[in-house]
């Protein structure tokens, strides 16, 4: 036991080593990333990155490794190196330098994560919590601020709108709900009032920390200047940043939110009322199921609350749910008719959907 400890210390050793290394890394990628702000030259360098990559599998070669770990471990590290560099274009820009922002909704997960993404830019930021706290009531603040960002749940995000247009602050105004429609009087209320106001659907969760590969979508409801200024926001970040009208906004969603989160839903629900345990499962797990449990797993640590309002207060969501029970019935009707030919038209059918949806543009 001793030699066995031994060896464990020298593991815990090892790992330190390793942790410092990787700070050190970092230090140099924030170096990389100032040199890169200077020259204005891009964030990210895909070329670059394939050439780390595959001098690191060739190296894993030569110690004896497999290529994959390397692979996977040097993909980690440019992903940390990246939000190293990220943080600090965002810092540099300083948009928020000598302005205020007021967050409505800042102690929830997004509205936090907005706290934090305002800070980075500059910003003077003030919490104002419906559910109250140590945090400032909105409705007894002046509304002077540069910036509101409303990030409350959708039950009450309409009305918070609705009573800003009443005020009419100066500032530019948006919400971050994952629907619009539910919020359409009070968008419009404000662009009646004379507000800048727009919308913003950050298509991420609250821990993201680098925006590389992440959407975000821009709803204009008539004020194409306070668009352009919610885009700002995110314009030294690698953020990808789309710009749709209200009402497709909601029909897209319906299928990439509402789709996806019922057929979760559903996968879970399935397995809950099937009797089988889950240790019964993992015992005999395939990768396909396993990796379907992960996102499940997920979803369903989630708030079912907010997952409810995305399926109920979604005008086109029905849609995108009856295709989903009409394509399970499918699936069904092709078992019990023992109709191979119908079964493998619906994968081909899928195959080429799906491959025609990765093709490059």
């Amino acid at each position: 036991m001793s030699n066995l400890e031994e060896l464990r210390d020298e593991l815990a050793r090892i790992d330190r080593e390793l942790l410092e290394l990787v700070a050190r890394r970092q230090a140099v990628s924030a170096k990389i990333g100032e040199r890169k702000r200077a020259s204005q030259t891009a964030p990210r360098d895909y070329r670059q990155e394939k050439v780390v990559i595959e001098r690191a599998r060739a190296a894993a070669r030569e110690l004896g490794l497999p290529p994959r770990l390397a692979e996977d471990l040097v993909l980690s590290l440019i992903r940390s190196s990246l939000a190293v560099q990220e943080r600090g274009s965002v810092a540099a820009a300083a948009r928020g330098g000598g302005k205020r922002a007021l967050v409505i909704g800042g102690s929830g997960k997004m509205g936090g994560w907005f706290v934090r993404f305002l800070s980075s830019q500059g910003f003077e930021v003030e919490n104002a919590d419906p559910e109250g706290g140590d945090h400032a009531d909105w409705m007894t603040t002046s509304l002077d601020h540069d910036l509101i960002v409303v990030a409350t749940p959708m039950a009450i995000a309409n009305e918070i709108l609705e009573r800003l247009a009443e005020i009419g602050p100066p500032g530019l105004v948006f919400d971050i709900g994952s629907l619009k429609s539910p919020l359409r009087s009070g968008l419009t209320a404000l662009s009646e009032a004379g507000v800048r106001v727009t919308s913003v659907h950050p298509m991420f969760g609250p821990d993201t920390e680098l925006l590389s590969g992440e959407h975000v979508i821009f709803v204009d409801v008539g004020c194409p200047g306070a668009t352009e200024g919610a885009e700002a926001l995110f314009a030294s970040t690698m953020a990808t940043r789309v710009r749709m009208d209200l009402e497709s906004h909601d029909r897209v969603m319906g299928f990439v939110l509402g789709l996806s989160h019922a057929l979760n839903i559903a996968f879970f629900t399935a397995l809950a009322r099937s009797g089988e345990t889950t240790p019964r499962l993992a015992d005999v797990s395939s990768t396909t199921f396993e990796a379907q449990l992960d996102v499940a797993r997920a979803l369903a640590g989630e708030n079912p609350h907010m997952y409810f309002e995305i399926q109920s207060l979604n005008e086109y969501g029905d849609v995108a749910l009856k295709e989903l029970v009409a394509a399970a019935e499918r699936v069904r009707d092709a078992v019990e008719a023992g109709d191979e030919d119908a079964f493998v038209a619906l994968m081909s059918a899928g195959r080429d959907y799906l491959e025609s949806r990765a093709s490059p543009e």
